[in-house]
């Protein structure tokens, strides 16, 4: 008999995104032309996009984070990423959130961005 370890219960700290959605790849791509002007890597691969919702109307939910509260660009980043977003065709309406929790941290980067900034 092994000891097998009990599941984790509960609301998931990020939400799932709707990864099946015809439109998720295209999303994904928009999200990746947004960069964080003082780190070289797109906001995608930094971690800093933490669901994409899509629903049947093909409006899009954006929760995102950024590195730091502090960040100078806290209140202009979410409209960039609206802004890649809003002329995907087949998009209505696009609603970025930014949250702070779950916090961000170096682990939510992509092996692609740990390799750009020389963490790998």
């Amino acid at each position: 008999m092994t000891n097998q370890p009990e599941p984790l219960e509960g609301t998931p700290l990020i939400a799932p995104s709707t990864v099946t959605h015809p439109l998720y790849d295209s999303i994904v791509e928009a999200c990746r032309s947004v960069y964080d002007p003082e780190i070289p890597v797109n906001i995608y691969d930094l971690g800093l996009i933490y669901t994409i919702d899509i629903n049947d109307q093909n409006e899009v939910y954006v929760i995102m984070t950024l590195t730091a509260p502090g960040c100078p660009v806290a209140g202009e980043m979410p409209g960039w990423v609206a802004d890649a977003i809003s002329p995907i065709p087949g998009v209505k309406q696009v609603d970025v959130e930014l949250t702070w929790d779950p916090q961000w941290g170096m682990d939510m980067m992509s092996d692609e961005a740990r390799l750009e900034l020389g963490f790998m």
